[in-house]
């Protein structure tokens, strides 16, 4: 008996006195019965005088001894509290936008997550001087400084076994965060995992038209005319091809995937709120929407000339929205923005409206990386990280096949050839997707998921992140 009010006075002790109190969440709005688990809201400082907006939530485990894992949306120029509200955090927002449930798959069932807004710019995260102008090696440092605060303010949780996720542009943001984390000994780096991410922006152009294909998508002609203006010797290049008869028919690809209506973020999922146009008008808001985030065939010079249209719908008309296509951030703009929860969640007066995505980010972000190759074998080398990539295998946005290629490209060692992997959905065993593994690395797919995995197929996502962070065979 006595040992047990050791152990839970020492407990008592962890979580109190090393956390920063004024960034505890004492009450939050929305929820009928508070949590049994801490959590906090507040700010990490980063170079430059900016301020990235962090909300970390313990683990209902065990929190002492359960692994950190940081989690970053991307964009570029969108927020990580998508992925608490609508993916995996311990409370899913209502479309009424002002209730929270408690989600039955949260990841924080298993590991104290942390969410962070990044770029500054993004969310609730600010610079001093307003200029949000960025690139990826920027934004790389700046999140491992904001990181390196995390665990000052947190220091308890220092020798915790710490992990890197995120989803889509975070597959830059994920290997390149790592790249620095793996040099410092004061974090307890044990590995990454990447959902539908941007690994490589050919492999991703590519495969998108033949996925775009085989699901349908295209009549025969186009398919033939792609074939015949944009291959040759066995091998088809509609990433940067200097053809303009291969460019157009491209721009068709483009079109039909992005701007006919079809949710490019899970194809056979409906468009939230119907069919958008590119660029509308919010009666409600009083502002213009843009529904494009302009991470399909950058090179192409359809996609140049929309990129720099956007830029001068933004400098014309500065009251500006940019909303996924397909997506519907209502619920979560008037939660987030309620008064009672900006004070619950500690953000300033002054902290600009929460918003799911900035165009100032998105729009005059600079791209520096075209894979991130190197990032990955840089990892591997180090035979001592455990690396997952995944992905919905109806996503457009970022498609199987495209990562699938990349992963193909590194050329480790198989371990485990490609199989089904299952997981119990309550009434037995169900084909969760496939799966191949590497020494230290696998590629997973979830059968019938999209872009954003723990919203489309919860409990298959709550069972892989398991098995990655318990080092379980999928």
């Amino acid at each position: 008996m006595a040992s047990l009010v050791l152990f839970v006075v020492l407990v008592n002790v962890f979580v109190t006195e090393c956390a920063p109190a004024n960034d505890e969440i004492l009450y939050l709005p929305g929820l009928v019965k508070q949590s049994s688990f801490r959590q906090y809201s507040g700010y990490l400082n980063t170079s430059g005088n900016k301020h990235l907006h962090y909300w970390f939530v313990e683990s209902q485990g065990h929190p002492e001894r359960d692994p950190v894992v940081l989690w970053l949306n991307g964009g570029p120029g969108c927020s990580s509290l998508d992925g608490l509200l609508n993916e995996h955090g311990p409370f899913l927002i209502q479309p009424d936008g002002k209730t929270l449930q408690y989600n039955p798959y949260s990841w924080n069932k298993i590991a104290n997550m942390l969410y962070l807004e990044s770029p500054a710019g993004v969310g609730f995260s600010y610079a001093e001087d307003k200029q949000y102008k960025t690139n990826d090696t920027e934004v790389s440092f700046n999140n491992y400084l904001a990181l390196k605060e995390f665990f000052h303010l947190f220091p308890e949780y220092s020798k915790n076994e710490f992990y890197i996720t995120g989803e889509s542009y975070g597959g830059i943001y994920v290997p390149t965060l790592a790249e620095h984390v793996m040099t410092d000994s004061g974090i307890n780096f044990k590995g990454m995992a990447v959902g539908n991410g941007l690994s490589s922006w050919e492999y991703n152009d590519n495969s998108l038209v033949y996925f775009a294909y085989y699901h349908g998508l295209l009549r025969s002609t186009l398919w033939s005319d792609l074939q015949k203006f944009c291959c040759s010797e066995g091998k088809c290049n509609f990433h940067k091809n200097k053809n303009q008869d291969c460019q157009l028919r491209v721009t068709e690809v483009l079109d039909i995937v992005w701007k006919s209506g079809l949710n490019v973020y899970n194809l056979y999922a409906d468009c939230a709120g119907g069919v958008p146009a590119e660029v509308r008008f919010d009666e409600n808001q009083k502002q213009l929407v843009i529904n494009d985030l302009g991470i399909l065939f950058p090179k192409n010079e359809m996609s140049l000339w929309w990129r720099k249209k956007l830029r001068d719908v933004y400098r014309d008309h500065r009251n500006v929205r940019l909303d996924p296509p397909c997506t519907n951030t209502t619920a979560c703009s008037s939660y987030l923005n309620d008064p009672r929860v900006r004070k619950a969640l500690h953000i300033p007066a002054f902290v600009q409206k929460w918003e799911m995505c900035s165009v100032k980010v998105n729009h005059f972000y600079q791209f520096l990386y075209s894979d991130m190759k190197n990032q990955y074998l840089k990892l591997l080398a180090a035979r001592q990280y455990q690396i997952l990539v995944y992905n919905g295998d109806v996503d457009m946005a970022c498609n199987f096949l495209g990562d699938q290629w990349f992963v193909e490209s590194l050329h480790q060692k198989v371990m485990v050839n490609r199989r089904p992997w299952l997981y119990d959905d309550g009434n037995g065993d169900q084909v969760g997707g496939f799966v191949k593994e590497f020494t230290n690395l696998a590629f997973l797919t979830i059968k019938g998921a999209g872009h954003m995995v723990p919203t489309d197929k919860p409990q298959a996502a709550f069972t892989f992140f398991s098995r990655f962070l318990h080092k379980e065979p999928y």
